[in-house]
């Protein structure tokens, strides 16, 4: 049954997610806030949903680009290499970022009698961003269900999974990993150096998987 809306950026968390859970999902929503990726980002969206005949919608936060300081925003700051957990990363955070993306999704979800809105955030996430904690999902989630007459339920299944288990599920469900983006900065290449292509090397390494991301460096 087609009953749920996902929330896809077009990177391997989110398309694993979407793989996983293609019998369910009505409908998948891809946001363009003015990130530096965001091209690469929309256009793997875009295939993946192609592929496998699910309507995609992209939905216009232009706001965010140009009232919110990040350096992951084009015309911010220079992206920080380095691990993903390092302090220096901070810098990438979009304030509440999840929260605005969620409430539209939830509200798109209620306009299409949809129950459910998939979110791919994982363990990973939880040391940088604020909005991809467990307490702040629970908190959405009791929000979404009592703030809609559908009772729309966030479903995040890797909340507490480690980019390697996500790995290891995309990889079960076939997910063409070239055709998902990480890099944060956007380049023609994953630059191999920013916090998520660090991040993203050592999950295919862990999880025993061939990288087939072609890097800078």
């Amino acid at each position: 049954m087609k009953d749920s809306l996902i929330l896809l950026s077009g990177g391997m968390d989110s398309v694993s997610l979407l793989y996983e859970n293609y019998p369910s999902i009505a409908l998948a929503v891809t946001f363009d806030y003015g990130s530096k990726h965001k091209g690469k980002e929309i256009e793997c969206a875009r295939y993946h949903c192609e592929s496998m005949g699910i309507e995609h919608i992209i939905v216009p936060l232009s706001f965010m680009h140009e009232y919110f300081k990040s350096s992951l925003l084009e015309g911010g700051e220079e992206i920080p290499d380095g691990h993903y957990a390092a302090e220096n990363m901070k810098s990438t955070v979009v304030p509440f970022r999840n929260g605005i993306m969620l409430s539209i999704c939830i509200g798109l979800a209620e306009s299409r009698g949809l129950k459910k809105v998939f979110l791919a955030n994982h363990a990973g996430d939880h040391y940088i961003y604020p909005d991809c904690r467990p307490d702040f999902i629970h908190a959405m989630n009791d929000a979404a269900y009592n703030g809609t007459f559908e009772r729309i339920q966030i479903v995040t299944p890797f909340l507490n999974s480690t980019k390697a288990d996500i790995a290891c599920t995309g990889e079960i469900f076939g997910v063409d990993f070239t055709k998902t983006w990480s890099c944060y900065k956007g380049g023609d290449v994953h630059c191999g150096t920013c916090g998520t292509c660090v991040e993203r090397k050592e999950a295919f390494k862990e999880a025993g998987i061939t990288d087939p991301t072609i890097y800078k460096q």
